[in-house]
């Protein structure tokens, strides 16, 4: 391999995009691959483009690729010429609820898509780590089998054994997915199997609400961003099922960078980790509600909707010790107000930008 080229796909994301500065910050050359597929996901809301001409102004070792992972060929060829020191994997069709609508497109491109790049990896450069990022749509509704105590804001787990969160250990099998949390899951066993069976450095990242100020929140994915937006533009924001005392961990993007130069630095073969805020970065949409109005100043507007999303988690955080033990020195460095505080500060930067 090179040595110093860092391949991203899903670059003009908010992982993506993230990743692209971190290693680039660190004196690699950065090659992007994106074709703004959210924006054929999601509608215009979901434009990532802003981002990519960012990272094309602000990044000078940074190369744009217009590609589609579902491309074989193409994928095959461009990882056999980089031969890149890490690949990072980030594009996906990321909604629970879109899937549903999409079943061929989902599937082509989160498990289709892992697939052509692995093997690329595996046929053109071995030695070069691979990092998935996978969900925690994973296991399905099967955190919802746990015994929860419903509190004044949110739900919380009861049982003792999860009072840091959900670890590795639980199953993925037998449990309501969604067609999303069946894609990704296929991604995530074939990245899994590609370390186990043929030796390959990969890690899957069981991400839990991981976001950052240059996440474009939509209704269907982005949950803190698109609330944060809601409130900035006065827009009505709808809750569904359970009383919105859901709860979630959420994650700065910088974080997941740092862990990934983590398993750069040290990888392992096959490994899964979840990867979110942990316990002390959860809240509740409620409590979301009230964190960002007190930022902003302005109350969320919201409707509610007795009928939760199929397979939606109760109640979601990440236990982190396994991801601490095998890497120590990484720390989470954003706490929650910090990251609610630059997303309300990217909004109002995006909502003066379009008035102007």
């Amino acid at each position: 391999m090179s040595g110093n080229d860092v391949l991203v796909t899903g670059s003009s994301g908010l992982i993506g995009s993230e990743v692209c500065m971190h290693f680039h910050n660190l004196g690699f050359r950065i090659h992007g691959v994106d074709n703004n597929q959210r924006a054929a996901f999601f509608g215009p809301d979901g434009d990532t483009r802003w981002n990519q001409h960012r990272l094309q102004r602000q990044l000078e070792r940074f190369e744009h690729h217009e590609l589609d992972v579902r491309d074989r060929a193409g994928v095959m060829a461009l990882v056999k010429r980089l031969k890149p020191a890490l690949l990072v994997h980030t594009a996906a069709q990321p909604s629970h609820d879109l899937a549903a609508k999409i079943p061929f497109d989902d599937f082509d491109t989160n498990a289709g898509g892992t697939l052509n790049l692995l093997e690329a990896v595996r046929q053109h450069c071995a030695d070069t780590p691979f990092v998935l990022m996978s969900t925690n749509k994973v296991y399905g509704d099967q955190p919802n089998n746990i015994p929860l105590v419903e509190q004044a804001t949110r739900w919380e787990y009861a049982d003792a054994a999860f009072a840091q969160g959900i670890s590795e250990s639980l199953s993925i099998d037998q449990c309501l997915h969604s067609l999303f949390g069946a894609s990704k899951a296929a991604a995530d066993l074939i990245t899994q199997e590609y370390g186990r069976y043929f030796g390959l450095h990969t890690c899957c990242l069981r991400g839990g609400c991981l976001t950052g100020p240059c996440h474009s929140g939509v209704e269907l994915h982005g949950f803190l961003s698109y609330l944060v937006k809601c409130n900035i533009e006065g827009l009505e924001y709808r809750v569904h099922g359970y009383k919105g005392k859901q709860v979630r961990d959420n994650l700065h993007a910088a974080d997941v960078a740092a862990f990934i130069d983590a398993f750069r630095k040290n990888p392992r073969q096959g490994e899964v980790y979840n990867l979110g805020g942990g316990k002390d970065n959860t809240c509740s949409i409620l409590e979301a509600f009230e964190q960002v109005a007190a930022i902003t100043g302005q109350a969320q507007k919201y409707v509610y909707h007795d009928q939760a999303r199929r397979g939606d988690h109760i109640c979601y955080y990440s236990d982190l010790t396994k991801a601490r033990t095998h890497y120590p020195d990484w720390s989470i460095q954003w706490p929650l107000p910090r990251i609610m505080e630059s997303i309300v500060t990217m909004w109002r930067q995006r909502k003066t930008s379009a008035s102007n």
